[in-house]
Parts: C-alpha cells; structure tokens; sequence
C-alpha cells in the first residue's frame, strides 16, 4: 500500500510494500522498510525534513509511539538526524545509494572562475523589489498583456537615453527591440540573414554565438585578430551580409577595436550594404582607460548595437536589447515572430524604472570599483608565474597566456581540484587559418565568485599554476 504523509505545508509520499500487519512490531517493522528505502533510493535526498512524528502518525494511521520509536532507530543507524526544536531530517548515512547524476548534468566546482558571469551575489536585490513595486503600481492594465512585439514602451525609452549618455548610441525608441539576451538577438539576427552566404565573425570569439548561428542552418566565417582587434580589412575578400564583432572589449583578449579599424568596418558595411552586429562585450566596466563608445555611433543606419543586463545585473535575467537600423527593425520584428513573449513585461517595467531612477548607474559604479579591486589583486597573486596577462583595462575576465603546450595540462589539474577554467582554445574558430596565432591560454573570470569565495579561488589558481611549473 501507498500513503502520503503531510509533512507541515509539504506532501511526503510513503511506499508501504507491504500492508501494516496488527501489533506494533509489525507496522514499525513497515515503517522502518519503507522510509530506509526512499532514503537508500535517493527519493528522499540528504537535509529532507520529515514530518512530525504525531502528524506521520495520524497521516499512516499508526500509534504515535510507533512513528517515534522508528525516527529514533533511524537515527541511531545513521539515516536521519534529529534536534530537539529543529525537527528530523535525512542525513547522508553510510550505505545510501544515490543515484547516478544524469549525463550532461555540470558538477558544481568547489572554485568557480569560470569567465562571462557576474557575482550575481551583489545583485541588488532590495532596489530591484522596490523598482518592480512602482513599476507595477503605475503600470497600465494594458501593461500585463501581450503588447508592442519590439518590447515595453517604458523600457525602450530608457535604454535609448541611457545608450546614448552612456555608450554613445544614437537611436531612439522606436528603434529598439527587447530580445531575452544578446545570443538571443543573434539568433533573431540570422534568421534575418539567412541564405547561402555565412555570417563572418572574429577568429577568437565565444563559440556560443558560432553555435546559435550553426543552429539556424547557417555557417560562420573567421577573420583575424591581432593586438588591434579583428582584422576587418579581411572582409574585402569575403561575400559576407554582417559580421559579429566585439569591438569595445575584444572576447577574450580584451583590447578594443583600433580606430582606424572602427572606421574601416563601417566604411565595408556601407559600400556593400552589410551590416555590423556590434556586441557591447563589457562596455561598461571600464578600469583603467578612457570609455571606447558603442561602434554604433559611428553609423547607425549600418550598425547593430547589442547589449544585455548579463554582466551587469545576472544572466537568469534573460534581458537584452537591439539599437536596429530604421531598416531592419520590421524584418526583426517578423524573425522574432511578430509578438513580445520572450521577455516578460514585469521583469521589462522594472528595468525602465531602475534606469530611469538612476538605480542601474549607481549600481554598476559600486560594482565598477569591487571589479578593479578584485583584478588588482588577481594580478598581484600571478606576478610569480611564467605567464602573460591581457585584458586588463575592462571587463570580467583576464587572459592568462601560457607558455607553448601548458594549456591540457593546466586545465587537467584544475579539473582534478575542483577549479573552473575556461581554455584558450575553445574560443578559437574551427576554420582559422594557419596565420592566425595559436597560443596556449585560459581565461579566468574574476567576477564570478561571491566576495567571500574570491581569496580561496585566487590561491587556488595559484596552486595549480604552481604545480604546473610555471613559477618562475
């Protein structure tokens, strides 16, 4: 027989094999079988809380003593665990089998520099709820709706006053599509572009755009990149619609796009009629240098402006935004599939508001100076080491080049300790030619941790520099 017990405002289901036989060695003898086996099976995972053993009793239709007496063998074979006032709950005994983690599950790493995230422990929590309570206290019923397909009205006024002061973006509302994260637009974007002719892109550059544009049926390109950024005069020989470029923070070795080259790529765009898809990789967090504004700016009517709040705020945002050409916003208005369903519209008023409320500034200013913080001392723990670093002046992420074959074994050792690493060469095209450079590397992101994980991530990355042999 089954039961379920209530456990407080939660439900716990019992499988009682066999039926409770009279007396009550019996039903605790059930009893017993049927709670060690959701524990060894792993149903009822370690930290579980259990009912109370009067409301188990009542739940089962057994003697409260019964309920009592089993709790308090179990926990004396080390299955559960009990605290007078706290409750009992199930502990990882001995002989537990848990189940196997499924394929394709990540183990979470005991250290996480993995690069591209923020510490999403700063996210500001207490300013967001209050930005969400006005935002929904002055919001129009309409507002809970499907509305506008380029997204709300409130935010797309915002972020084109906020691009423009910040990014120097010239746009407008009205040119503005919401979309749920820059990979996102790209996918719009090349569904805008689809056809025979692939999308070019930088040699180096994150593998998740080359895969969403893979995805919708159409090929990516390399050009070179070098101490200036990409190499855009490549593009005079190739039959591309749009490239994909990082020109204010280059991902991953982080310069920005050289003048003469931002004058160059839109001056292509403009004699062929492509387009440039301009990823604000990390515009915003500045360290050491003046602000290279949004490559947009130079020509609007030729450059797309892609942003996200990923960096800044939390990737589960999933909230993003396109600064269009006046021509393309109908046909990605059509690729997105004519309606606003991606990004709700509560998560969209909250943002305007925490825009418009100067809320977002301060926050990326206090975030700004806990970031530079953070990559000075990461600099200062790796001056000990044979290797060079890049990516200094913005951004979430250094580049720690690597002498010649030390990338394998650098990842092997972090892996084996629990650190999370980014390689070098997974950033690397499949196609890139043989002259563009192959350097061993990896990629740490200094953003990610909490503050109080942060010193424990930097010693261990140094012990696995060290172990390596790369100590100078």
């Amino acid at each position: 027989m089954a039961s379920w017990a209530n456990v407080g405002p939660w439900d716990l289901h019992l499988d009682l094999k066999q039926a409770i036989t009279p007396g009550e060695r019996g039903a605790r003898e059930t009893l017993l079988t049927a709670l060690r086996d959701a524990v060894r099976s792993g149903r009822l995972a370690p930290g579980t809380m259990l009912p109370p053993s009067r409301s188990l009793a009542v739940d089962l239709g057994l003697a409260r003593n019964t309920v009592a007496e089993a709790y308090a063998e179990l926990v004396a074979e080390g299955w559960l665990a009990s605290r007078q006032g706290a409750g009992t709950w199930v502990v990882n005994a001995a002989g537990t089998q848990v189940p196997a983690r499924p394929r394709g599950v990540k183990v979470v790493p005991t250290h996480n520099l993995m690069p591209g995230s923020p510490d999403v422990a700063e996210f500001p929590r207490n300013e967001w709820v209050a930005s969400m309570r006005r935002a929904l206290g002055r919001a129009p019923t309409e507002a809970l709706r499907m509305g506008d397909p380029r997204g709300r009205q409130e935010l797309r006024e915002a972020l084109a006053q906020y691009l423009a002061r910040v990014r120097g973006v010239r746009t407008c509302a009205e040119s503005i599509v919401i979309c749920a994260g820059v990979r996102h637009g790209v996918e719009i974007l090349t569904r805008v572009f689809s056809g025979q002719r692939p999308i070019a892109v930088e040699a180096y550059g994150l593998f998740i755009f080359r895969d969403v544009v893979a995805a919708m049926g159409m090929a990516t390109t390399p050009i070179g990149v070098d101490e200036r950024g990409a190499v855009v005069g490549e593009l005079d020989t190739l039959d591309v619609p749009a490239v994909l470029l990082t020109p204010a923070h280059h991902s991953p070795f982080g310069m920005p796009l050289h003048p003469t080259r931002r004058t160059a790529v839109v001056d292509w765009a403009q004699r062929t009629d492509g387009y440039v898809l301009d990823d604000d990789y990390d515009g915003e967090l500045r360290y050491d240098r003046q602000p290279v504004g949004a490559l947009q700016g130079l020509h609007p009517n030729r450059v797309v402006y892609l942003g996200s709040a990923s960096k800044s705020l939390s990737p589960a945002l999933r909230l993003g935004w396109m600064a269009l050409p006046a021509d393309l916003v109908e046909p990605v208005i059509g690729a997105a599939g004519g309606s606003q369903f991606y990004v709700d519209a509560i998560s969209q008023l909250t943002m305007a508001d925490f825009i418009a409320g100067g809320g977002y500034d301060k926050h990326i200013r206090r975030m700004r100076l806990r970031y530079r913080r953070r990559r000075d001392t990461l600099v200062d723990a790796l001056q000990p080491f044979s290797i060079t670093l890049s990516g200094l002046n913005a951004g979430l992420n250094l580049l720690l080049t690597l002498p010649d074959g030390a990338e394998p074994e650098v990842l092997r050792r972090a892996a084996d300790t629990g650190l999370a690493l980014e390689g070098l060469s997974m950033m690397r095209h499949p196609l890139a030619g043989p002259h563009v450079p192959r350097p061993d590397g990896v990629i740490v992101g200094f953003g990610t941790p909490a503050e109080h994980a942060f010193a424990g991530c930097v010693q261990a990355l140094c012990d696995v520099l060290e172990s390596s042999g790369l100590r100078r």
